[in-house]
């Protein structure tokens, strides 16, 4: 079990009916680190909003092809009857299930916006959003995006692990479908969204690459090294890469 495994499932008791899963649409990403441990992160455009509560709820219902997720009969069945009585819901309270949700979603962009580093948050409805986030500072302490307690925001996209050698680990489990990711912890609830995942994940850095997993290894810019991750729905391995800071401090 990985450490973003381990951190997922300690914090999946914890949020587990009320909290949101959210997952890239398309999207650029940029992270730049320097030798002296200064950092710039960028992230613009979609954010998919998944509710536990609702994914639990419709576990058993039908997929996309008219199957359900367990061919038992009694999930079968179960499926069936839950068909039935959301065509005999009144329209009043289908409509009232809407506003909720709605007003969860404009919660959770309110949330965010209130967050350093976002400089602007925009609701798209369908549980989308559109993002513009960039930040700078130092990395004398680890790093994620997104997590937000107040919009119950979990999962990030992106962790920045420092550690004690002067060694810094990259990862972005919400860039990918592995074991490692959000999908893979919560055995497959964020698979759906993972279909609208699409874009670039960019690493640029002036400090020593100790390891990295993108095959087609880094480039030489203006500002250093340069590693590009191209990111579909279907990328399985997460983004990876450890540095090494100019000193030890």
């Amino acid at each position: 079990m990985g450490p973003m495994t381990r951190i997922c499932a300690a914090i999946v008791p914890l949020f587990l009916l009320s909290a949101c899963l959210l997952t890239p649409g398309k999207f650029t990403s940029t992270l730049d680190i320097r030798a002296d441990r200064s950092f710039t992160f960028s992230y613009q455009g979609e954010v998919i909003a998944s509710d536990f509560g609702d994914d639990l709820k419709n576990m058993g219902k039908d997929d996309d092809d008219g199957e359900t997720d367990d061919d038992s009969p009694s999930e079968i069945g179960t499926a069936y009857y839950r068909r039935i009585a959301a065509k005999d819901a009144p329209a009043d309270e289908n409509a009232e299930e809407e506003q909720e949700k709605q007003a969860k979603m404009q919660t959770i962009a309110d949330a965010l916006s209130k967050e350093k580093g976002y400089r602007s948050v925009r609701y798209l409805g369908g549980n989308k959003f559109e993002i513009d986030y960039h930040i700078s500072g130092r990395l004398d302490h680890s790093f994620l995006f997104p997590f937000n307690v107040d919009a119950q925001a979990v999962f990030p996209f992106v962790a920045i692990e420092v550690r004690k050698d002067g060694k810094v680990r990259v990862q972005a489990p919400g860039f990918a479908s592995d074991n490692d990711s959000s999908g893979g912890a919560m055995g497959g609830m964020g698979d759906k969204s993972a279909k609208e995942r699409e874009g670039s994940f960019t690493l640029i850095t002036d400090a020593e690459i100790i390891s990295q997993n993108q095959e087609d290894g880094a480039t030489d810019t203006a500002r250093g090294k340069q590693i590009v991750w191209q990111i579909t729905p279907l990328t399985r391995i997460a983004p990876m890469a450890v540095l090494k800071f100019a000193g030890n401090d």
